[in-house]
C-alpha cells in the first residue's frame, strides 16, 4: 500500500506549468519556478483518485484476500472402508448406517477425496485403491469435517491400519468388521528337486502368520498336485525345463515359479586349500536352511562365467577376472576371499549370532576394501569383515580375513552356517509384501484404539471451526481493470479540455 505514495508525489510536482507572457524579464519567471516548489497542491483531484484505487486494488489482489463464512455444522459422517464393500458384514451393519443416514449423517467411503457414496451403493466401490493406511484417511476426515462427529466402518484385519497412529479427537468412533474369510492358505515360494517339490505354505488366522514347509513328490508335466490346506494344483513344464504350479480351477489365477537348485562354484588355489574345506562344510551347513538345494561344485582350475552359475567362491590371491565381475552384473554374486599374507591383528566379530560366542579374528588382509561396498560384518572397531558391493543384479562380496584357524575363529565357529546363510539367502521378491498383504489375516486389537484417542470433549462444547473460504482475487483484478477503464477515459477528456482552452 506504500505504493500509493507513488502518484501523490507525482502529482504534486508536476503540477502543469504556468502560461507564458511574451513580454517582461526572464529573471521573474526563474522566481515564479521557485515559488511553485514552495506552493504545491494537487491538480486534477479525480485522475489522482482514480490512479490510487487503481494500484490499491492491485495491491490487496496481490495479498490473497478471501471471504470466510463459517461452514453450517453437520450432523456427522459415517466412513466405510472400501473393502467392506459386498460383504455379509457390512450387510449385517445396514440397519445401523440406516438409522444414522436418518439422523442425518453423510455417507462416505474411506478413501482418497472422502467420496459421498449413495445407500444403494454400497454392495460395490468403483473409486480409486484405498491403500492400508486407513488412520490417515480418518485423520484427513477430521481436519475435513471439524466439529463433527465421525462414525468409522473398517475391516478389523491389521493390515488395513498400517503406518503411524496420531491420536484422534473423541468424537471419532470406530466399529471393527471381521471378515468373511477368517483364515487364509496360500502357497507362497516353491522350489525344485530332480523328484521331489519343497512347498512354503503360508497360513494366516486371527492371532498369527506361520509357514509351513511341505515336502511332496515331483508330479509329470501337467498333472495335478495336491497339497495339505492347499486347493487343487498343477505342474506344468516349460520348453527350457523350468517347472510353474497353476491352479487348477475354472478360476486360473496366476502361476508361481518353480526355483530351481541354488548352484555355485568354489574355486581354490593351493594356498587357500584349508580355507576351502572349512568353507565347503560351512556351505554345505548353511543349505540345510535354504528354500532350494545347493549344488556346489569344488575346482582347482580357474573356472569360466557359465549359464546358471549363481555364486563364485573365489579363494584365491590372483584377482577375480574381468570375465566374472561382467557376470556380477548379470547377476552373479562373488564371493574373494583375502589375498596375501595379510598383518596381525586382534579384534572380535561383532554379534556373530544371538547367543553365539564371541568369534576372534587374528589376521586381516591389507588390501583396500571395495569402493562403495556396505560391511555385512564388522569387528569392535567398527572395521568390516565382510563387505558387499551391488553389481547391476548381483554382487561382490569381499572377506578381509580367512577362514581358518590362522586367520580368525570363524572356521571353527557354529555360527559360521547361519552367518552364511543370511548371505547366500535371497532377498524378497519386490511382490512379497504385497502378496502377504492381500492374505493377512491378523486382526487388530480394539484396545488400541481408546489409547490412541485424544482427550475426550463434550461434542456440545466442541468449537464450530469449519469455514468456506471464497477467493476475491479475481474480483479484485476485474474492479482494477474497470478503474483504470475509467482513468483512462477521465485523462483523455482532461487533456482535450486543456487543448481547448489553450486553443
Amino acid at each position: 500500500m506504500l505504493g500509493l505514495l507513488v502518484p501523490l508525489a507525482i502529482y504534486l510536482w508536476n503540477r502543469r506549468p504556468g502560461p507564458e507572457v511574451a513580454v517582461g524579464s526572464l529573471r521573474w519567471l526563474a522566481a515564479g519556478a521557485n515559488r511553485r516548489l514552495r506552493n504545491l497542491k494537487p491538480e486534477q483531484l479525480a485522475l489522482l483518485l482514480l490512479r490510487a484505487a487503481v494500484l490499491g486494488a492491485l495491491a490487496v489482489a496481490v495479498a490473497g484476500p478471501a471471504w470466510r463464512q463459517a461452514r453450517p455444522a453437520g450432523r456427522g459422517q459415517v466412513l466405510v472402508g472400501p473393502e467392506l464393500a459386498g460383504t455379509p458384514a457390512l450387510a449385517a451393519a445396514r440397519p445401523g448406517l440406516d438409522s444414522l443416514r436418518r439422523r442425518g449423517y453423510a455417507l462416505r467411503w474411506l478413501a482418497p477425496g472422502l467420496p459421498a457414496v449413495a445407500a444403494d451403493s454400497l454392495g460395490r466401490y468403483r473409486g480409486p485403491a484405498a491403500g492400508d493406511f486407513a488412520w490417515a484417511r480418518v485423520q484427513q476426515a477430521v481436519d475435513s469435517f471439524p466439529g463433527q462427529p465421525l462414525r468409522v466402518l473398517v475391516a478389523s484385519t491389521l493390515r488395513g491400519l498400517q503406518g503411524p497412529h496420531p491420536p484422534l479427537p473423541a468424537a471419532v468412533r470406530w466399529q471393527l468388521l471381521n471378515p468373511a474369510v477368517p483364515e487364509a492358505t496360500w502357497l507362497a515360494e516353491a522350489a525344485g528337486t530332480p523328484d521331489s517339490l519343497r512347498l512354503l505354505v503360508g497360513r494366516s488366522i486371527a492371532t498369527q502368520t506361520t509357514f509351513l514347509t511341505l515336502a511332496v513328490a515331483r508330479p509329470a508335466g501337467g498333472a495335478p498336485l495336491r497339497a495339505p490346506g492347499l486347493g487343487p494344483l498343477r505342474y506344468l513344464t516349460a520348453a527350457d525345463g523350468t517347472g510353474q504350479l497353476r491352479p487348477d480351477s475354472a478360476a486360473q489365477g496366476p502361476g508361481l515359479a518353480v526355483a530351481g537348485p541354488l548352484r555355485a562354484v568354489l574355486y581354490a588355489t593351493p594356498g587357500h586349500a584349508e580355507e576351502a574345506r572349512y568353507l565347503r562344510a560351512a556351505l554345505q551347513a548353511a543349505a540345510l536352511g535354504l528354500a532350494v538345494p545347493l549344488q556346489l561344485a569344488t575346482t582347482t582350475a580357474a573356472p569360466a562365467p557359465a549359464a546358471g552359475v549363481e555364486w563364485l567362491f573365489w579363494l584365491s590371491d590372483a584377482p577375480v577376472p574381468a570375465a566374472w565381475r561382467a557376470a556380477a552384473a548379470r547377476g552373479v554374486h562373488v564371493w574373494q576371499a583375502a589375498a596375501g599374507p595379510g598383518a596381525a591383528d586382534t579384534a572380535r566379530l561383532v554379534a556373530p549370532a544371538a547367543g553365539a560366542a564371541a568369534v576372534a579374528l587374528f589376521r586381516r588382509a591389507q588390501g583396500p576394501a571395495l569402493a562403495g561396498g556396505a560391511p555385512l560384518w564388522a569387528d569392535g572397531r567398527g572395521r568390516p569383515v565382510l563387505v558387499r558391493q551391488a553389481v547391476g543384479q548381483g554382487a561382490l562380496y569381499q572377506l578381509t580375513t580367512r577362514l581358518q584357524p590362522a586367520w580368525s575363529e570363524l572356521a571353527d565357529s557354529p555360527a559360521l552356517p547361519a552367518l552364511l546363510l543370511e548371505v547366500l539367502r535371497p532377498g524378497p521378491a519386490a511382490d512379497a509384501p504385497a502378496a502377504l498383504d492381500a492374505h493377512d489375516q491378523r486382526r487388530f486389537d480394539p484396545a488400541q484404539l481408546s489409547v490412541a484417542l485424544g482427550p475426550r470433549i463434550a461434542a456440545s462444547s466442541l468449537p464450530v471451526t469449519a469455514f468456506t473460504f471464497a477467493d476475491l482475487r479475481p474480483w479484485l483484478v476485474l474492479l482494477a481493470t474497470l478503474l483504470f477503464a475509467v482513468e483512462r477515459w477521465v485523462a483523455r477528456r482532461t487533456a482535450a479540455s486543456s487543448s481547448t482552452s489553450a486553443a
